[in-house]
């Protein structure tokens, strides 16, 4: 290969970097522009009656980064009068730990009351935990409701929620208002959580089905189904008044 041709392929792998590294920094910067807009109207129209905090897989004692992260946002977004309570959202995914109840758990060790915790434990896919937290947020009487995650999955699924979820909010991290260095996960009892008969979600599903539960085609299908009995149920309302 010619001196030319080796300097073409330097320069075109040095620009693709700079793009990538460029459109990376782009949509750190909205995010985190989303992110601080979305708190500023959160303190303007708190308490919440719930947030909802999507689940994390878990490892035994293994915890991760993110896991800690919407963890203590939750815990800040409770300290700080912007929730009264607070749904975990998640099944037993991609580790035999079913994530709800693990980080509710971890919660309640946290200082957070067990009252105001709660376990969602169906969902598979973030847009099961936005919408299977918001069903159960309505079951259990609760109207003013938003979503409570990391910016990028709060943006993620704005779309959604504003067609499946109506009313809910986000109030997605502000890494400028948390420092995560000196904080640590409790060490706690999660056999409550455990599933002897746990499949991980690789072996029950393709990566093409999984693909499509990551966009929501199941629960979209359900949610629909859900309005639809909803409307149903309205017009039997007011045929009985009349």
């Amino acid at each position: 290969m010619s001196k030319k041709a080796i300097r073409r392929i330097v320069k075109i792998f040095l620009y693709s970097h700079l793009f990538l590294l460029a459109g990376f920094l782009c949509t750190h910067c909205t995010y985190s522009h989303y992110a601080k807009k979305s708190y500023a109207q959160a303190k303007k129209e708190k308490p919440y009656d719930v947030v909802i905090v999507p689940g994390v897989p878990y490892e035994g004692t293994e915890t991760t980064g993110v896991m800690k992260m919407r963890l203590y946002w939750a815990k800040h977004l409770y300290d700080s009068g912007y929730t009264k309570n607070i749904i975990f959202s998640g099944s037993s995914v991609y580790s035999p730990y079913v994530e709800g109840i693990v980080m509710k758990v971890m919660a309640d060790s946290l200082g957070i009351p067990s009252q105001n915790t709660f376990s969602e434990t169906k969902a598979e896919h973030s847009t099961e935990n936005a919408y299977y937290g918001y069903r159960m947020a309505r079951e259990l009487g609760f109207t003013k409701i938003a979503l409570a995650t990391d910016p990028f999955q709060a943006g993620m699924l704005r779309s959604f929620i504003r067609k499946f979820c109506p009313g809910m909010k986000s109030v997605p991290i502000v890494f400028d208002s948390m420092s995560m260095d000196d904080k640590q996960l409790p060490v706690v009892d999660t056999s409550s959580a455990y599933v002897p008969s746990f499949v991980s979600i690789k072996d029950r599903e393709s990566f093409w089905e999984r693909m499509r539960g990551t966009l929501g085609k199941k629960v979209k299908e359900e949610a629909k189904a859900d309005m639809k009995r909803e409307v149903e149920v309205k017009k039997g309302q007011n045929a009985g008044a009349d």
